[in-house]
């Protein structure tokens, strides 16, 4: 069995459907499945048993010797959210009971952390454990993450730690399955939908004098990407590679190429305007981003990471244009 947490969101839903082309079927959803805008990201997926979130510690003591590899992907990633105890209670405290479990059970574990530890960017992109103490994310969502960054490093100084583990540093994620994110769902997704509305795309004006109106950069990563180095992960499985790791593409790109490419993948005329960036994230925006790729390079992984334009055109084209889910065929 392999379990999925977050597997009703974005990319663990994503990833559960990686997994079924893959041929692993045996799949363990773990989630809040009470939401039905969540509903059609797996509603086609093959797998063993959903499990709900609240129950899930209670079932994996139970099972775990069933269990090959947990993937845990589930967290409030609201990074306008300013209420702590939230983030403190799915975020770190699940977190910390999921990495104890894996410990106790003898099982690898792969965990969502976020490239919002990096805050401003100060210190740089570098996915580097010695770093990460001194990270000064912007938001309680970046802070959840980062706290739990630094706790497992420390378990694993102290030897507590599963016999494999990464903590993998997500940034600008996009891609299919995102339909129910609302106000968190990638600029792809907003470009779309804007430009089906109305003909045209307003992005955030600058409000630094050294970027242009839509010259903010991020490093967009692809879903698909993400899930295969997911799955490269649960194949490599060296207690030598346990750590941190980045997971972006590792080459930054203007929101204005984003919209430009998006136009182009609709084939519609290109049409951006732009408005004040909303003062409640004004002051914790960040202007550029960057994934350093290296570390993953160097334990093994060497397939490419799709351009922003080769994952627009797929995204728009075989998902966002018809409304469709990323799922793969029953077994």
């Amino acid at each position: 069995m392999i379990v999925i947490t977050g597997s009703a969101g974005f990319i663990g839903s994503a990833l559960a459907a990686r997994l079924n082309e893959a041929r692993f079927f045996d799949l363990v959803l773990v989630d809040d499945f009470s939401r039905p805008d969540k509903a059609a990201n797996h509603a086609n997926l093959t797998f063993s048993q959903k499990v709900e979130r609240k129950d899930f510690f209670e079932w994996l003591d139970l099972n775990e010797s069933q269990v090959q590899f947990i993937f845990h992907l589930g967290a409030r990633t609201d990074t306008t959210e300013q209420d702590q105890s939230i983030f403190d209670e799915l975020n770190l405290n699940y977190s910390q009971e999921v990495w104890k479990r894996c410990v106790t059970f003898g099982l690898p574990l792969v965990y969502a952390s976020s490239a919002a530890t990096y805050g401003g960017g100060e210190l740089g992109y570098k996915d580097s454990h010695e770093l990460v103490a001194q990270l000064k994310p912007l938001n309680p969502y970046g802070d959840s993450k980062n706290n739990f960054d630094q706790w497992a490093l420390q378990q694993y100084e102290l030897g507590k730690a599963p016999y494999f583990w990464a903590g993998l540093k997500f940034f600008n994620v996009f891609g299919p399955n995102e339909y129910h994110k609302g106000r968190m769902a990638s600029v792809v997704f907003h470009t779309f939908n804007q430009v089906t509305a109305t003909g045209g795309m307003k992005l955030f004006r600058s409000h630094r004098e050294d970027y242009t109106d839509g010259g903010q950069t991020r490093d967009f990563v692809y879903v698909k990407d993400l899930t295969e180095v997911c799955l490269f992960l649960m194949h490599h499985r060296k207690s030598e590679s346990n750590g941190l790791y980045n997971l972006g593409s590792g080459k930054a790109r203007t929101f204005l190429d984003l919209a430009h490419a998006t136009f182009d993948a609709m084939g519609a005329e290109r049409n951006v305007s732009f408005i004040d960036t909303p003062e409640d994230i004004r002051d914790t925006y960040q202007y550029f981003t960057e994934a350093d790729m290296s570390k993953l390079r160097s334990i093994g992984y060497s397939r490419p990471f799709a351009s922003l334009e080769e994952a627009i055109e797929d995204y728009v084209t075989h998902y966002l244009s018809s409304g469709k889910r990323w799922t793969a065929p029953k077994a």
